[in-house]
């Protein structure tokens, strides 16, 4: 094991021993009209002095770099998730999450470094490593899924709207410690593995848990996951690889996922063109629509035009994060909403070029991690 590193920044004592000798001399002989006897003088210095060498200073702190496990989780759906101003009432579902997260997370001995609304920033490792950090860490993860499923059945029941979470874990080496002033300071873990499992838990989808390759490496005997995934990520500019923690089965813990989709689906407002494919042949009319929102096997559009269920078009779109045309790309209507101002079409791809879906993927986790 790595031996801490430790960097460190003093001022001056906790207090002068001399100088609270003397005040403390000066009230005993005003208040009993007598000064200390020699013994008693003698005796109340050498405490104070024992006092002063392990007291700490009141700017001494130190940053120890550990190895760490990060876990990031975050509430999603729900008033206070989707609310600038929740009320009272709302309130109270979000407290009832919170505290049953807490719960497993005291259970595992993880700290909460960060508990802001509907995010809980959880480290493990930081204060008192141990060599079952990763594994509690990954315990904790899968737990506080199932908690959640077992608090939304009880909304359910009390006609509580649900409240679903995404997870993100990463594991390396990270700066730990005390940070700021004799005023405020808190204990805390800086290091690129706090933005990584914060990237992780974006791309998270309802009731799943992501985590990173060096979590997986450190507890591969004891979990089931997934093969590895590549995504781009913020801050990144190789992609990164993750996998999904599916489930732990000596402790018949497995992951209650809520949500199944492909892949994410990202908002956008994308200007594009489309052309109706007709037994094969591809009419000359070319329509203006607007991509609403994409993900990797298919868009939304906003159509001017209409279009008919499980026909076919020929797509043409810019997409300019990732400095690529998107040309001849031919999907199928899948679903139609007509109800709105303008009517929505839901098309899959139904034949593309391996470079529009790597491009599109990127674009997508790109999209994910800037959000």
């Amino acid at each position: 094991m790595d031996k801490d590193t430790t960097a460190s920044t003093s001022g001056p004592s906790a207090f002068d021993p001399d100088e609270v000798f003397q005040h403390l001399d000066g009230l005993v002989s005003r208040d009993k009209g007598s000064p200390l006897s020699a013994s008693a003088r003698a005796e109340m210095s050498a405490t104070l002095r024992m006092a002063a060498q392990s007291s700490p200073a009141p700017y001494a702190f130190s940053l120890v770099s550990r190895d760490v496990t990060v876990l990031w989780a975050k509430l999603r759906g729900g008033p206070v998730t989707n609310s600038h101003s929740p009320d009272g009432a709302d309130l109270e579902p979000l407290n009832r999450c919170l505290a049953k997260l807490i719960e497993v997370i005291a259970r595992y001995q993880g700290s909460i470094d960060q508990l802001s609304g509907d995010a809980i920033k959880v480290f493990f490792g930081a204060k008192n490593p141990r060599s079952d950090d990763v594994q509690r860490a990954v315990m904790c993860a899968v737990e506080m899924q199932m908690a959640m499923r077992d608090l939304n059945m009880e909304h359910m029941r009390d006609r509580v709207p649900q409240v679903f979470m995404g997870i993100g874990l990463s594991t390396g080496k990270a700066l730990a410690g005390r940070i700021g002033s004799d005023a405020f300071s808190h204990f805390t873990v800086m290091g690129d593995l706090v933005n990584l499992a914060f990237r992780l838990q974006a791309f998270s989808l309802r009731g799943q848990v992501l985590i990173s390759e060096e979590t997986y490496e450190r507890c591969w005997g004891l979990v089931s996951a997934t093969a590895p995934m590549q995504v781009f990520v913020k801050g990144y500019s190789q992609p990164i690889t993750m996998r999904e923690l599916v489930a732990i089965p000596t402790r018949r813990l497995k992951v209650p996922r809520q949500e199944f989709r492909r892949s994410h689906r990202v908002e956008v407002r994308i200007p594009c063109t489309y052309q109706i494919v007709q037994d094969g042949v591809v009419l000359p009319h070319v329509a203006q629509a607007v991509i609403r929102d994409m993900g990797y096997h298919g868009a939304m559009l906003e159509l001017v035009e209409p279009l008919d269920l499980q026909g076919e078009v020929r797509l043409s779109f810019d997409l300019t994060l990732v400095q690529y045309q998107a040309r001849d790309i031919y999907a199928r209507v899948v679903t139609l909403k007509t109800d709105a101002p303008h009517p929505l079409a839901g098309v899959e791809f139904t034949s593309t070029s391996a470079e529009f879906d790597a491009r599109t993927q990127m674009f997508v986790q790109m999209m994910v991690a800037a959000g």
